[in-house]
């Protein structure tokens, strides 16, 4: 019973072309920040980061101005900041799916036969 429940929010988060090309870019883009963060030297702080908070806008900024609710410890840890990236692409993910099935699924109007 409660494997059919969570296959409705698991298609519509990975079932479909538009999430999975999204969910595809936000890995592609982590393995790059990963990438140039471990293995490239700056002489200053890399920028490389900043995309990964771009694909995951808007709804990780919600995240931080909630998170202010926890305090200033919990709000600016690591942890906090991952946790809150890796639900908003999810999030996102999902409503990707709900508005691809939105459009795959609305009714079409009747055309009229002509006479």
């Amino acid at each position: 019973m409660n494997a059919g429940r969570l296959t409705a929010p698991a298609r519509l988060t990975f079932g479909n072309r538009a999430s999975q090309v999204y969910l595809g870019l936000v890995a592609a883009v982590t393995v790059f920040v990963a990438a140039d963060t471990l293995f490239v030297p700056h002489q200053d702080a890399s920028f490389a980061g900043v995309w990964l908070f771009f694909l995951a806008a808007p709804t990780v900024f919600v995240f931080f101005m909630g998170g202010g609710v926890f305090g200033d410890g919990v709000a600016g840890s690591a942890a906090f900041a991952y946790t809150a990236l890796v639900l908003s692409v999810l999030i996102q993910s999902a409503a990707l799916g709900a508005f691809v099935r939105l459009l795959r699924d609305r009714p079409r109007p009747a055309h009229p036969r002509e006479a």
